[in-house]
């Protein structure tokens, strides 16, 4: 699969933010509904650090398969080269922060039926 340097088109959220975007790092702020996703992708020198705010966030990862669900101050790590997707974990709206870095950022998607969740 071809990477992206922008993916924001691939899917929908409630809301999107970005804040200190700078070569090599950048944190920008999601809210999912119920139903929305960020869909399966990896990426190749950045990892993503995940940081719930309100709400609860469930990431399905592979290699090894591996589901991981927080709550509001809790935080995971998905490293570069590793596919995840991320999803809604409750039943109301969830906001969350994530950090990329240190790295060039990229959005390497994946598809496929080993791919759902």
């Amino acid at each position: 699969m071809e990477s992206l340097k922008d993916a924001s088109h691939l899917y929908e959220v409630e809301h999107r933010a970005r804040f200190a975007e700078r070569p090599g790092f950048r944190i920008q702020e999601l809210q999912l509904s119920t139903t929305q996703q960020v869909p399966w992708h990896y990426h190749n020198k950045v990892s993503d650090t995940f940081y719930v705010l309100k709400g609860y966030l469930r990431i399905f990862l592979q290699n090894p398969k591996e589901e991981i669900r927080l709550a509001p101050g809790e935080t995971f790590k998905a490293k570069a080269g590793r596919p995840h997707l991320v999803t809604n974990g409750g039943n109301t709206s969830v906001n969350f922060l994530v950090l990329q870095g240190l790295g060039e950022y990229d959005y390497v998607p994946l598809t496929g039926p080993d791919r759902a969740a």
